[in-house]
């Protein structure tokens, strides 16, 4: 396409960028409204505000739980119904649209993205031997098939049930606000850590440490989607591989890119100087818009959300004044 229209592939780093941004400042938002909500939970402010659902969001475990009784009951979840859905989302656009949510909405891979851009500015960044980065990238699937293991052959029905209804889980929201703002010296430790090493080894979270993107990868290795590179047209200039945030080696693959690692950002289309010869494919051959990636995975997002709220799967069923009881008593 040239570079003169509105939509060009020029552009998707532009239209990437202001996607996550967007997500990262409503995930924001949400976080100081349920942290006013959380105030007056325990008694510190007058001021009513409803609890946000999408705060849900960060808890993956209890919506892993509540999908594994969601399969096998049929009941939803009552008590974090939002990260169901959320997680449910997150599933379905991995299963359609690779792992759109990685690149297109988590607000975590945003962050890690600017602590990588701050990195390559300062010259900080630098990529580990292949000694070092296969057994590291092994970390996040051996954290998630261990989170399987226990969820799906170790917990029933009953303590699943049992879990989702304990006061932990009531309020395990209020651990992760605490975790972030006011952390013990362990907790801070590990989010210094994390922080520190993104500016020197690139997407140091999502690349080894994230079971969540592990799942999403899995699951998009059946997505119709994928960038396809004509060998035939490349001139090697190696722009792809050096933008790739997932440290793929885009102008060695020969035919359709499907690494597990790919999370659909589309960066490498983007920059790519040669008029197709890195474009976006449905199944075989089926030559598609890039910006249909990021279009269906906002969708999808966006629509499992009004499902949630038209069906009354979004807010949670338990009255405010019996949470701020939960909350108050300190569990």
């Amino acid at each position: 396409m040239p570079k003169t229209k509105l939509l060009s592939r020029e552009h998707l780093i532009v239209f990437r960028r202001l996607s996550q941004s967007l997500f990262t400042v409503f995930c924001l938002y949400s976080g100081w409204q349920f942290f006013q909500f959380h105030q007056w939970a325990i008694g510190k402010s007058a001021v009513y505000i409803q609890r946000p659902p999408s705060v849900e969001a960060f808890l993956p475990i209890s919506a892993l739980l509540g999908l594994k009784r969601l399969l096998f009951t049929g009941q939803y979840d009552p008590i974090h119904p939002a990260g169901l859905t959320i997680f449910i989302a997150a599933l379905t656009i991995a299963l359609l649209v690779r792992k759109g949510f990685c690149g297109w909405i988590c607000p975590v891979g945003f962050t890690s993205n600017l602590a990588e851009k701050a990195g390559v500015r300062f010259k900080t960044i630098f990529k580990l031997p292949f000694f070092l980065d296969i057994p590291l990238l092994s970390l996040k699937y051996i954290l998630l098939f261990f989170f399987i293991y226990l969820i799906a052959f170790k917990m029933n029905l009953a303590s699943i049930d049992s879990f989702l209804r304990s006061p932990y889980n009531i309020t395990v929201d209020a651990k992760m606000l605490y975790f972030f703002i006011a952390p013990g010296k362990l907790a801070a430790t590990v989010m210094i850590f994390l922080l520190m090493i993104s500016f020197v080894i690139k997407n140091f979270w999502c690349r080894y440490l994230c079971p969540y993107g592990a799942l999403l990868g899995i699951l998009a290795c059946i997505s119709p989607f994928a960038v396809k590179r004509d060998s035939k047209r490349c001139i090697d200039c190696k722009k792809c591989d050096k933008i790739c945030p997932a440290l793929i080696s885009v102008s060695d693959k020969s035919g359709h890119v499907r690494s597990l690692e790919c999370i659909g950002c589309l960066d490498c289309v983007s920059t790519c100087p040669q008029e197709d010869c890195l474009t976006v494919r449905v199944g075989p051959s089926q030559k598609v818009s890039p910006y249909l990636i990021p279009f269906l995975t906002i969708a999808i997002f966006l629509l499992f959300w009004l499902i949630a709220v038209s069906t009354g799967h979004w807010h949670n069923s338990l009255p405010a004044e019996i949470m701020k009881r939960y909350y108050e008593m300190g569990v």
